[in-house]
């Protein structure tokens, strides 16, 4: 049987490394991605896994990943688009650089990707996009979101829309909606929206700094049953094109879709009363 190939973004860590190693030890080919290969120890190990260098908002870096990954195998059978930043703090305090890069990372890269690959899937017949959202990309469940929000909703979208089009071509799409997971930098990486002059929002920004960085990572979810789910639709296990993972989001999108929207609004801001 042909060995295949899973390409992945964000593997220097946490969920895309995690990733990157289960699918060497599954006996896959993999192209571990990430914004600083030169200082990666621990994938070296692997004899199928090889590293390219790739910021997935820059067009031109993720051009020539994609073409060197191909060239390196041949033929990539899955895409997993992980990479991924937040940003949280009040929208009015937020820099238009601030507002740019969410969009970037969350959003337009996965677009950047994606559309590189294009050419390379309707060459060989087909292939399949995972694409990791959350189950912030359903509902909402954190005041200071919105930006955040915004790009895991248009990703949804995003790769919804392109179901149509890519379905005739036996190109596959999913999504993976999880939530926070232990063993990750999400929160070491956030861009707050900060204005020490203006004072309005800062019981909010109190509350959520709080409760994001005092955290107990044992009420996370163990990042592996992400990994699992991801592995399922890359080997045909599953064929769900929408899987959400973890308790936190089931109970969020199960309360979500059981009242009109008003009321679950509110029910999530009283809270951070």
């Amino acid at each position: 049987m042909e060995k295949k190939t899973i390409f992945i973004t964000g593997t220097s860590s946490g969920l895309g490394k995690l990733t990157a190693i289960h699918f060497a030890k599954l006996g896959w080919n993999v192209a571990a991605t990430m914004r600083t290969p030169e200082k990666e120890r621990e994938l070296n190990a692997y004899e199928n896994i090889k590293l390219f260098k790739l910021d997935v908002t820059n067009v031109a870096e993720v051009e020539t990943a994609v073409s060197d990954a191909i060239a390196a195998f041949g033929k990539i059978d899955v895409v997993v688009n992980n990479a991924g930043m937040g940003s949280y703090g009040a929208l009015e305090l937020a820099t238009e650089e601030t507002i740019d890069w969410q969009f970037a990372v969350n959003t337009r890269g996965p677009i950047n990707v994606i559309r590189k690959f294009l050419p390379h899937f309707r060459a060989v017949g087909g292939g399949m996009f995972i694409n990791i959202s959350s189950f912030m990309g359903l509902t909402t469940a954190l005041p200071l979101g919105s930006l955040y929000n915004m790009s895991k909703f248009a990703l949804e979208g995003l790769i919804e829309g392109l179901y149509y089009e890519l379905k005739p071509l036996n190109i596959e799409l999913r999504l993976i909606e999880q939530g926070g997971s232990s063993g990750n930098n999400f929160v070491n990486s956030i861009k707050w929206n900060k204005d020490e002059a203006i004072t309005d929002y800062d019981d909010y920004m109190n509350k959520i700094t709080a409760m994001m960085t005092s955290r107990d990572e044992s009420q996370l979810d163990d990042p592996q049953i992400i990994v699992d789910a991801i592995a399922a639709q890359a080997t045909g296990e599953s064929y769900q094109f929408r899987t959400i993972v973890g308790e936190a989001g089931k109970n969020l999108l199960a309360l979500r879709n059981s009242v009109p929207i008003e009321e679950y609004l509110e029910t999530i801001a009283k809270n951070y009363n």
